[in-house]
């Protein structure tokens, strides 16, 4: 049902979501087409059961979608994927209560090239914004150092996310090695708020700078996703500019965002340009 609320707190429902989508689906769709895309599904909206589904297995489904069987690394089992084309599958997909959709790095024409690298800055027990936003700058200014082009969002709940594209000219293994190498300078210079410990309970709480995501079937929230907050936030490209002391990312809503786009237009094109080159020592493969 449409009338069904998934937003409680401000009563936002299902065709507010369906919404949404159509609404947002020109802006939206570039970063999502060619790509396997995972969902994050609230049926019950944000306070009731979800699941993160990535196989659409033998679910009967529109001819309209596409899909995508993509052997599993870690399981060796085959996975079918939405891969979303187009406004009328985007909205399929939002029906299911896909609040957030998450894509491959990768398009389905080259899956062992992602078009960027991913550093995803997630804060910790005792993380303020203020930490997430210098971890950003560090990032950065090292990519700038490097010439390699960066964007950054927000993650749409209490993180950061750095991008910079690569035009899918390396493999995953060369990217992330890359992504490791930056993080481990970034943790250099901000030692006492960051880690790169993947154990929640050996980080103490600090940022942990998740290089991790630049592997094959890994995903990420999508630019311009809802996310299933209470104020129904949303991933939101920003200039570098706004990376500083005061950046709210609670303001970027369901309701302001188009206000955003018509001031400053769609921030995040520079992902899928031609992008940096790694250091030599990254060779393309």
């Amino acid at each position: 049902m449409k009338s069904k609320i998934l937003w409680p707190e401000k009563k936002y429902t299902k065709a507010d979501l369906l919404n949404y989508y159509e609404k947002i689906a020109k802006v939206l769709l570039p970063y999502l087409k060619d790509r396997p895309v995972a969902l994050n599904r609230y049926p019950e909206g944000i306070e009731g059961i979800h699941f993160f589904q990535k196989n659409l297995g033998n679910q009967k489904i529109p001819g309209f979608v596409k899909t995508v069987t993509i052997r599993a690394a870690s399981t060796g089992k085959n996975v079918r994927y939405a891969v979303c084309q187009n406004k009328q599958t985007l909205l399929y997909l939002a029906d299911l209560g896909s609040i957030e959709m998450h894509p491959f790095a990768a398009r389905v024409q080259k899956l062992d090239k992602p078009d960027y690298l991913i550093f995803d800055i997630d804060p910790g027990t005792r993380s303020t914004f203020d930490d997430l936003i210098k971890v950003a700058q560090t990032y950065h200014a090292i990519l700038d150092s490097k010439g390699i082009p960066n964007v950054c969002k927000t993650s749409g709940k209490r993180g950061l996310h750095v991008y910079a594209p690569l035009g899918a000219k390396y493999t995953y293994e060369k990217v992330r090695a890359f992504a490791l190498e930056v993080s481990q300078e970034v943790n250099r210079q901000l030692l006492d708020i960051t880690t790169l410990e993947q154990r929640i309970n050996k980080r103490k709480g600090r940022v942990y700078l998740d290089y991790t995501r630049n592997s094959k079937g890994q995903t990420v929230v999508c630019a311009y996703s809802l996310r299933p907050t209470p104020d129904a936030t949303v991933s939101t490209p920003l200039l570098w500019s706004e990376v500083k002391k005061g950046l709210d990312p609670k303001k970027f809503t369901i309701k302001t965002i188009f206000k955003r786009l018509e001031k400053k237009g769609d921030l995040w094109k520079l992902v899928l340009q031609k992008g940096g080159t790694l250091p030599k020592t990254y060779a393309r493969a």
